[in-house]
């Protein structure tokens, strides 16, 4: 890789040293950043990626924060050097968190990860993912139907979290005397993610959320026996038996996989599609574009919801081989933090980036990742479900806006809304 000339390679073996707690770095470090204005935290971002490399960050053993988008793809693109594993999240998992509950796909690499991908991209058939996609538009239409007979005005639990969540179960076979509880199970599982607490909250939250995943996973774990010998048209079926090579599932890669499914599927698309109306509400002047022709500017609307949003803030990776990247030479050991929020933002690759705009053309964001093996799975299928959303939603003889601003997590992991009151732009019949 060449590097421009006017950056500077630093020592490889250097230390971050003293400095680094009153760096360019300590902004992300600090218990409020997430908690401040999402305007406020962007700029930030945009500080970082003027500098001449990446930034340390001195939050618990430390990261180096990649903002740029080119970083951000290249790590991504690298897996051989920049490891997923031992985990993507901040902090990483235990060992005993891992051995109880086993590995999430995220969470691995190498012939692992291409393994366990391999089983499930194969239990995705053509006719499964047509299924699918039939049904994410009739649950589309379901929806708008009793919110405009019910006349809710909280989106999050009303539209939002339903469709998501209703696709998957669809999906996975489910059977509906198991997804309330399943939902509150989700809820439960993500709620504080990534979240500063206090240090009481810190001590009780976690034990909340391992049980929630503990009770998803055991009552998925006996579908996947039911599944086993009485199987059906569905993805649990088709994930636990064996194919023509033999590979399937077990029971906690099934539970590991099952909770990656619901609990990064629906929190991301949820959060996409209320970010989503907000948008539109914000920029009337594109709902506007967008309504004169829905078929023609709706793909692009969608992926700038994404862009725009980057419902997953920030992965993790872990240097396992030397490499230089963005004017610095990472030694095995380091972590490096993929900021997708600053990613999406960068002016090299998206002119005027704070602005929405849904004809922007190219928009290579990083919503789904930065490419490579960790490509997000259900990037068609979630783009599907904001596409028929928002065709019900805007269509329909009557509108709907948001109303004052979403109620965010502060979450430094993802962009989580907690709610978004809505209203009617007109009254109904």
């Amino acid at each position: 890789m060449t590097l421009p000339a006017q950056r500077h390679l630093p020592d490889p073996g250097a230390d971050p040293g003293p400095d680094a707690a009153s760096g360019p770095g300590r902004e992300l470090a600090e218990p409020g950043f997430w908690q401040r204005p999402p305007a406020d935290r962007l700029a930030a971002f945009a500080r970082l990626r003027a500098l001449d490399s990446p930034v340390f960050v001195p939050e618990g053993a430390g990261h180096w924060a990649l903002v740029r988008h080119a970083d951000v793809q290249e790590a991504s693109r690298l897996p051989k050097v920049f490891a997923s594993a031992p985990g993507v999240t901040t902090p990483e998992p235990a060992r005993w968190v891992r051995a109880l509950f086993g590995d999430s796909m995220v969470n691995l690499d190498g012939p692992d990860h291409a393994r366990l991908r391999k089983i499930v991209q194969r239990a995705f058939t053509p006719r499964l993912l047509a299924a699918a996609e039939a049904d994410i538009h009739a649950v589309a239409a379901r929806i708008v139907d009793d919110v405009l007979a019910e006349r809710p005005d909280e989106f999050v639990s009303a539209v939002a979290s339903r469709l998501p969540l209703e696709v998957i179960c669809n999906m996975m076979g489910i059977p509906q005397r198991h997804r309330a509880e399943i939902a509150a199970r989700v809820d439960h599982a993500s709620e504080n993610i990534g979240v500063e607490r206090g240090l009481a909250s810190r001590l009780r939250m976690p034990g909340r959320g391992l049980r929630a995943l503990a009770r998803m996973q055991r009552m998925v774990a006996g579908i996947g026996r039911e599944r086993r010998r009485n199987p059906t048209d569905d993805l649990i079926s088709a994930l636990v038996r064996a194919d023509v090579d033999g590979q399937a599932l077990g029971a906690r890669q099934l539970g590991a996989f099952f909770s990656l499914l619901m609990v990064a599927g629906v929190e991301t698309t949820r959060n996409a599609i209320t970010h989503g109306l907000t948008l539109l509400t914000d920029f009337p002047d594109q709902r506007d574009l967008l309504l004169s022709d829905f078929e023609k500017y709706a793909d692009g609307a969608v992926d700038e919801m994404i862009r725009h949003s980057t419902p997953i803030i920030q992965f993790r990776r872990t240097v396992i081989a030397e490499h230089t990247l963005g004017g610095r030479l990472f030694l095995p050991g380091e972590k490096v933090v993929l900021y997708y929020a600053s990613a999406n933002r960068d002016e090299a690759v998206f002119p005027d980036p704070d602005a929405f705009d849904i004809t922007r053309s190219p928009n290579p964001h990083l919503g789904f990742g930065g490419g490579g093996p960790h490509f997000c799975l259900g990037a068609h299928l979630a783009r599907v479900e904001m596409k028929a959303l928002f065709r019900e939603l805007l269509t329909r003889p009557v509108g709907l806006r948001a109303v004052g601003l979403p109620d965010l997590a502060g979450s430094n992991f993802d962009n989580r809304v907690r709610s978004l009151r809505f209203a009617f732009e007109q009254p109904t019949a």
